[in-house]
């Protein structure tokens, strides 16, 4: 991928926006990309369009990309529409870095965007439903749950609470497994959504912006344990933008802020054992992108991780071989994840703090990853940023993601 360059980013704020439209998102970051990386919309040769809710919440079921971009005044554009869970728009990044590098065109847009929020609030929580095996829901439930067995909240800790995702339920299983394997502690855990919410207060983009201490986070509401409501992430509204080129298509533009793509994967999981963390999709997918960058993880000055709960944080640091299995909990309650640690995990606070409107996630980790990388990033800036990697996992298959990409960014 040394041909492929990051010219231009742009995101919108995330949060609760029933006043705004998916077009008048897309609109607000594509502009922003544009704008970026001083060029027209005329200069952009394709466009992918990543996005998984507007079809369940608002019946828009196809063209969603046509009609949100030929809205804001692209014409004759080749779009092409991508929904592949949580991981569309990095999904719609790895197909515009592709089409760059295949020479089809000089210069490609890639936009992620999700309006998650509803009026009935069923809406939003009904569209985690569709995104596993729907045949084997039940089989798939009992599988999870047993690998949990044997681990129960302290007593007087409340378990669940009445409303919450599918993917909460998922995550607390698999926590459990972790807490029984390695003996990864809730505190362990607390620790990463605190240090999330700290780095949260410098991103004025994030939805949240609170800071908050371990014992905060474990005093707040129970999810579903061990996961408390700090420490997942939120339903939200939003939209992010990258604008692609290939060498030719840099020789048209400043090269002074491009960011290099090293590598851009993605990967499915395989049909393991779901108690052989080793061969998980994370894992998989971050030794092909090392593989093809010409780096490794001692490599790295930072990641934005997909951490839809903060335990899914603790288990993508050890898949990105950060640290040992089991000791993804204690590196971060170490600190070694904070900003000044060693590696810095989600200094833009993550999807627990920066938000997770589900088609606009992955591109919002790039922007993050670009923004360090030119030294752009002001109170959170990662000292001597180089190199950057992004996971974002999509939906969910037997006992893990359905899809993993991940990114490799440099200067």
């Amino acid at each position: 991928m040394s041909e492929v360059y990051v010219v231009g980013v742009g995101m919108t704020r995330f949060g609760k926006f029933l006043d705004k439209s998916v077009k008048q998102l897309t609109r607000e970051a594509v502009n922003a990309a544009l704008a970026d990386a001083s060029i027209a919309q005329h200069d952009i040769g394709a466009a992918f369009f990543g996005n998984a809710t507007q079809s369940p919440i608002e019946g828009q079921h196809m063209v969603a990309g046509q009609i949100a971009l030929r809205d804001m005044g692209f014409e004759e554009l080749a779009v092409t529409n991508v929904e592949n869970a949580c991981a569309s728009s990095s999904t719609a990044l790895h197909l515009a870095c592709t089409h760059v590098l295949a020479g089809q065109s000089d210069i490609a847009l890639a936009v992620g965007v999700d309006k998650m929020f509803h009026q009935d609030k069923s809406r939003g929580f009904a569209v985690f439903d569709g995104a596993w095996d729907v045949t084997r829901a039940t089989e798939t439930a009992a599988t999870l749950a047993a690998l949990g067995e044997g681990v129960h909240a302290p007593a007087g800790r409340p378990a669940n609470a009445d409303q919450r995702s599918l993917f909460m339920d998922v995550y607390s299983y698999l926590a459990k497994y972790h807490m029984k394997t390695y003996g990864t502690t809730e505190r362990q855990l607390a620790a990463v959504a605190a240090k999330n919410h700290f780095h949260s207060t410098m991103n004025p983009l994030a939805q949240y912006t609170n800071d908050m201490s371990i014992d905060e986070v474990l005093a707040a509401r129970m999810i579903c344990w061990p996961l408390t409501l700090p420490m997942c992430s939120p339903i939200s509204d939003g939209a992010a933008a990258a604008i692609v080129c290939n060498r030719q298509g840099l020789e048209r533009l400043d090269r002074s802020r491009a960011i290099k793509v090293h590598a851009s994967i993605v990967s499915g999981g395989t049909n393991r054992d779901p108690r052989d963390l080793q061969q998980q999709i994370g894992r998989i997918a971050a030794t092909k992108a090392y593989e093809k960058a010409g780096f490794g993880p001692h490599d790295m000055s930072l990641a934005e991780v997909h951490d839809a709960s903060a335990f899914a944080e603790v288990q993508q640091s050890e898949n990105l071989g950060f640290c040992d299995y089991g000791q993804g909990g204690w590196i971060a309650e170490r600190g070694e994840t904070r900003l000044g640690g060693r590696i810095p995990i989600n200094p833009s606070g993550g999807l627990e703090c920066k938000g997770h409107p589900i088609g606009a996630t992955g591109l919002a980790q790039i922007y993050e990853l670009v923004t360090q990388l030119r030294h752009e990033a002001g109170k959170r800036q990662v000292d001597g940023a180089r190199l950057a990697i992004a996971e974002n996992g999509g939906g969910f298959h037997r006992c893990e993601e359905a899809v993993a990409v991940i990114h490799i960014l440099g200067r």
